[in-house]
């Protein structure tokens, strides 16, 4: 279980985060979601250990993971999944995932992985984790090292971005896949409907803070709602738009 406690952030005299209270359950896929600039990837890269809180705690399992750096938070069972990828000269996608599952993988292992994101093995597999692949095919290849982790609690920043139509159906089973057959934790940053429509519970970051917040379908149908005063939801089936 993560849980965030009164988490401030501050940078160029501006506060970005502004007491975030948060418990993410084991076993549940939640997604934040919220306007742009409201915060949401600045508490992803808290979580994750890029960037060190102003004030507060992040608890993993009870451990105090404030003060720990990214390779610490790594290995304590945070896996993160960037916005925009880092990109590795001289290392190849086989090495990539190998190193992300903590030991060599079988063909058929490389292959199941990469169709999970959309990838071909045959294809992919033996390529530089370089600039000669586009920004959706090294997204795909580090969201497939998440997955491989199997990390207490897997954060997605926008996985949506830069993939087509096809890997990204892929990414919805997989996403799926996880919330049933594992214990850790899922959470993802997203404005994208499919995936908040799969989400346990929806969180709203706006301004620095928690807003709405609650069930999936109950949050779901809200955010659908045009009504202006529908504060919970006009009972239609997938929201109102009137």
């Amino acid at each position: 279980m993560l849980e965030i406690k009164d988490l401030r952030f501050t940078a160029d005299g501006r506060e970005i985060l502004k007491g975030i209270n948060l418990v993410i359950p084991e076993g549940k896929l939640i997604a934040l979601t919220g306007p742009n600039g409201g915060g949401k990837t600045t508490l992803a890269k808290m979580i994750a250990g890029v960037e060190k809180p102003t004030s507060g705690q992040i608890l993993l399992d009870g451990v105090d993971i404030t003060d720990m750096n990214p390779t610490e938070r790594a290995k304590a069972g945070i896996g993160y999944a960037f916005q925009q990828p880092v990109r590795f000269k001289g290392i190849s996608v086989r090495d990539m995932l190998n190193l992300a599952a903590g030991k060599t993988l079988t063909e058929e292992e490389i292959k199941d992985v990469l169709l999970q994101v959309g990838l071909e093995a045959d294809e992919y597999k033996d390529r530089g984790v370089d600039t000669h692949l586009s920004g959706g095919e090294i997204k795909r290849i580090e969201i497939a090292t998440v997955l491989l982790r199997n990390a207490k609690v897997a954060l997605f920043d926008e996985p949506e971005a830069g993939i087509d139509l096809w890997s990204f159906n892929n990414l919805i089973r997989a996403f799926e896949v996880l919330r049933e057959k594992r214990d850790n934790s899922l959470i993802i940053i997203s404005h994208q409907e499919r995936i908040l429509s799969i989400a346990d519970e929806i969180v709203m970051i706006q301004d620095g803070q928690v807003g709405m917040r609650g069930e999936g379908h109950t949050i779901f149908s809200r955010l659908l709602c045009k009504n202006e005063g529908c504060a919970d939801g006009c009972g239609k089936e997938g929201g109102c738009r009137e």
